[in-house]
């Protein structure tokens, strides 16, 4: 028969495992510092969006992370060097987002929505990256929800009125 502790020793070993695991995915201090994002003005359709830009390597690591829920007119977008695959994960995020993949012409080529966040340490071990099915230019994250709201289709279109 097992003892108490004969069954705890594998449990409490399993869990430094996970925690050092999840500590290791956390991107360093240095990506995590606090990072001011430029703001401007977009437009799915008829839509107009306030959006925080994420045009450099610190701003896309940071993201919408430690962030409180962001309101229908407002989201973040990533904005690339040149066409690419490019994937998003939610670690350290607080609210679930929709996430919309456009082209270098505006023209949408991926959308998911209702990405739930990966807040803990075994989430954050877990937590899946988002792969789009084809090259994007620019990423755009709004809170979970927008796509449905403002009926957000494959066909809907990206203006940049000031980025």
């Amino acid at each position: 028969m097992t003892t108490r502790t004969q069954a705890l020793v594998p449990i409490t070993i399993a869990a430094v495992i996970i925690g050092v695991v999840g500590l290791m995915s956390i991107p360093g201090d240095s990506k995590l510092e606090s990072v001011e994002f430029p703001r401007g003005t977009i437009k799915i359709d008829d839509i107009p969006i306030e959006v925080q830009i994420a045009d450099s390597e610190p701003r896309r690591v940071r993201g919408l992370m430690f962030q409180d829920q962001l309101p229908f007119d407002q989201g973040m977008i990533f904005v690339f060097d040149q066409p690419g695959l490019y994937s998003l994960w939610m670690l350290n995020m607080q609210f679930s987002l929709d996430m919309i993949w456009f082209d270098e012409n505006g023209k949408i080529v991926y959308i998911e929505k209702d990405v739930p966040p990966c807040k803990s340490a075994l989430e954050i071990t877990t937590c899946q990256s988002i792969v789009p099915d084809n090259e994007a230019l620019y990423v755009l994250e709004v809170t979970s929800g927008f796509i449905d709201l403002h009926n957000v289709t494959k066909d809907s279109i990206l203006t940049i009125i000031s980025i």
